[in-house]
């Protein structure tokens, strides 16, 4: 859109690092700054000429000149000239280009112009135009004074660096309707109220986009031609506000955002932060996108990383507003006849094919936004996040945001993106904002395990280079019934050692085996009690077992070391009728015995927090004879009736058991009391090799609990 020249550097601005410049303020001081325009008129010298002499002015950090007829084609070269504020020195002659008109649209009041220049502090000015064809009435010499203190440079710590108030609000308004929702996070943005716009040039309120949705976001520079102080940048800004109102008699500043090359974002047009605004910043397209620009000269030297990766940020948010790919394509119908840098050719009222993330030169003959930060483009439009994430279904229903899906316990969410797998790392499926799968970068699926009631889903996406999108969110009401315990006798359902339940052989590092659980329990269950025991390992590591199907998370259930056999009880939720072991490293062979599981279509017990108290201790003669159990030894615990326990109704309890003063390597079974003992074990232990040791594991067991002893383990 408009070209900013930046000609501090001739003018001494920034050569002196013992003084800075009065238009250096902090950026997010809050509270309005008064800029003023100065109008100066050219004198007509002859056809085709004007000049204005060589004067004094008041202070000024930006010029531009206009004229009447904003529809007047100036045939020639205007040249403009300042003298620094702090030395005196005049500046090279520096050539003004002309604007293009009609960019805000049809207004009273709009005037013809050149792009507005950055000179910095300046008190002096001369200009000359010359031509082969008559000027156009009214020229005008335009400067402006964005504020922020008196144009004569001082030393540090002389210059009060605070913006002037003037009896403007100093807090950004609260927008009366907060915008549609992104998938990418919105940036930290340096407000209105921040940079210090004089809102009392803005009496007209933004204008939306007619369609209400941003289909491409152009990229610009404004053309400075020497470097600045990312101090200055708030100055900068509140010039071209002031020029965009005053002198070219739009209706605010044009460009939508401003990215400065130390990475700072300003908002630009009013409203246009969350909102669909329309700007003013590329011709014939400015009804369907919006625009990034990027304070600098980028004709000869690249933009900053800083700057690119606030370009990125803008472009991802605004356009995960609008379910848009900053590295995919668009089509905008043009709203002018004109062609671009290239020479391609665009006609009113026909539909063309952009790239989302686009430089100005795609839709106007510019150099904008410079000939080494418009290659750059190629490379950013791949620095966003997983772009165009959503849920595609939800347990094979069709989903879109907002949407209510039902569900059961298990919730099996689809998604895609338009972002290749390559550029990714994971995906993360969260419920009301907790992670509860985790897949890698190249699944789109994943499956979970809900509570009763309903719960905000969403998926996440972490890309290579670390950058967060979030889907838009689902709803799912989960009727998941109050599940009841219905104990069993303890039944072996796995043993890889001999290849029962699953294949024969010890699981290797990262393998998984998977049992079906379903058939032991006659029924569907909604989670098994598993004493699931580790033994022969050949490495420290861990089991982890969680439902078959889904993603298992890095929590571990049974941890061992080499020389050990050791057992663990677990309750895991069964999603399609079977549950998994991983092993994290080296070899092991897993045993699995099932003592229960939880339904919600049978009859069933209720479980009931009780204690922890202790029923036993053969230490002390506590529940059953006092002394060791010996081998093939069986001692009978009563716990119905007993300390607490109700007497009646008691289907089973839960009991911590503990293994101590061991004379050789054996283990314990625990069950039901009348009952014949199965195979399993339920705590595996070695002789002490100092004295006390302990060997504790979970069991559930009947009203009374018999426990027997053998020697030498077996399992």
């Amino acid at each position: 859109m408009t070209v900013l020249g930046i000609q501090g550097v001739a003018n001494g601005i920034g050569s002196d690092e013992g003084e800075v410049s009065p238009y250096s303020a902090g950026a997010r001081e809050k509270g309005p700054v008064e800029g003023e325009l100065h109008k100066l008129a050219l004198k007509p010298k002859g056809k085709g000429e004007a000049v204005l002499s060589q004067q004094g002015t008041e202070p000024f950090g930006l010029l531009g000149v206009s004229w009447a007829d904003p529809e007047a084609d100036v045939k020639g070269k205007i040249e403009a000239r300042t003298r620094d504020a702090d030395s005196g020195k005049w500046s090279k002659w520096i050539v003004l280009e002309q604007a293009e008109s009609g960019l805000d649209g049809k207004r009273p009041g709009l005037r013809g112009s050149t792009e507005p220049v950055w000179v910095g502090p300046s008190d002096g000015a001369e200009v000359r135009v010359a031509g082969a064809a008559e000027l156009p009435a009214g020229m005008e010499l335009n400067l402006v004074d964005p504020g922020a203190g008196v144009a004569k440079a001082k030393k540090k710590g002389d210059l009060s660096l605070g913006p002037a108030a003037f009896g403007l609000p100093a807090v950004d308004p609260a927008p009366t309707t907060p915008g549609p929702e992104s998938t990418a996070p919105r940036p930290d943005v340096v407000s209105r109220v921040q940079w210090g716009a004089d809102e009392s040039l803005n009496n007209e309120g933004p204008v939306y986009l007619p369609g209400a949705k941003i289909k491409a976001l152009f990229v610009h520079h404004t053309a400075a031609t020497a470097p600045y102080e990312c101090s200055e940048s708030a100055a900068i800004v509140r010039g071209l506000h002031v020029y965009h109102v005053q002198g070219n008699g739009w209706r605010d500043l044009g460009y939508n955002f401003l990215v400065d090359k130390c990475g700072t974002i300003f908002e630009g047009r009013q409203g246009g932060v969350d909102q669909p605004v329309q700007g003013a910043h590329t011709y014939g397209w400015n009804a369907e996108s919006t625009s990034v620009s990027v304070l600098g000269d980028y004709t000869k030297a690249g933009a900053s990383a800083a700057a690119l990766d606030s370009i990125s940020k803008v472009a991802a948010y605004k356009l995960g507003q609008y379910d848009g790919d900053m590295n995919g394509t668009t089509t905008l119908t043009a709203g002018a006849t004109q062609t671009n840098f290239t020479g391609k050719s665009f006609t009113a009222g026909q539909t063309y094919e952009f790239k989302t993330l686009s430089g100005h030169r795609d839709g106007y003959n510019t150099q904008c936004p410079g000939n080494s930060l418009y290659p750059q483009l190629d490379a950013l439009r791949k620095t966003g996040p997983a772009a165009q994430l959503k849920i595609a279904s939800v347990n094979g229903a069709p989903a879109t945001p907002g949407a209510t899906h039902p569900s059961g316990a298990a919730l099996t969410v689809d998604w895609t993106t338009s972002t290749v797998s390559g550029q990714l790392s994971r995906f993360e499926v969260l419920v009301d904002g907790e992670p509860v799968a985790v897949t890698d970068a190249s699944t789109r699926k994943a499956t979970a395990v809900l509570t009763d009631g309903s719960h905000e889903v969403r998926v996440r996406a972490t890309a290579q280079n670390g950058k967060v999108s979030t889907s838009l969110a689902v709803t799912v009401d989960a009727d998941v019934k109050g599940a009841k315990f219905v104990p069993l006798a303890p039944k072996r359902l796995m043993d890889t050692r001999e290849g029962l339940g699953v294949r024969k052989g010890p699981v290797g590092a990262g393998e998984v085996v998977t049992l079906p659980v379903a058939a032991a329990t006659g029924g569907t269950p909604t989670a098994v009690v598993l004493n699931v025991t580790a033994t022969n390992p050949t490495q420290p590591s861990f089991v982890s077992v969680y439902p078959s199907g889904t993603t298992r998370s890095s929590a571990s259930n049974l941890n061992f070391t080499p020389g050990r056999t050791i057992p663990n009880l677990v309750v895991v939720p069964v999603v399609n009728g079977s549950v998994s072991f991983f092993n994290n490293q080296g070899s092991v062979d897993l045993i699995a015995d099932i003592t229960g599981y939880f339904t919600s279509t049978a009859d069933g017990a209720t479980q009931t927090n009780f204690g922890p108290k202790r029923l036993m201790d053969t230490r002390e003669g506590l529940g059953v004879p006092k002394g060791p159990v010996g081998t093939g030894g069986v001692v009978t615990l009563p716990v119905a009736g007993v300390d607490g326990v109700p007497a009646t109704g008691v289907k089973a309890v839960v009991l911590n058991v503990t293994a101590t003063n061991p004379t050789q390597p054996s283990f314990v079974s625990v069950y039901p009391s009348g009952t014949t003992r199965s195979s399993a074990s339920n705590l595996n232990f070695t002789r002490a090799r100092r004295s006390p040791t302990w060997w504790s594991s979970r069991s559930w067991t009947g009203r009374s609990a018999s426990s027997t002893t053998r020697a030498p383990s077996t399992s």
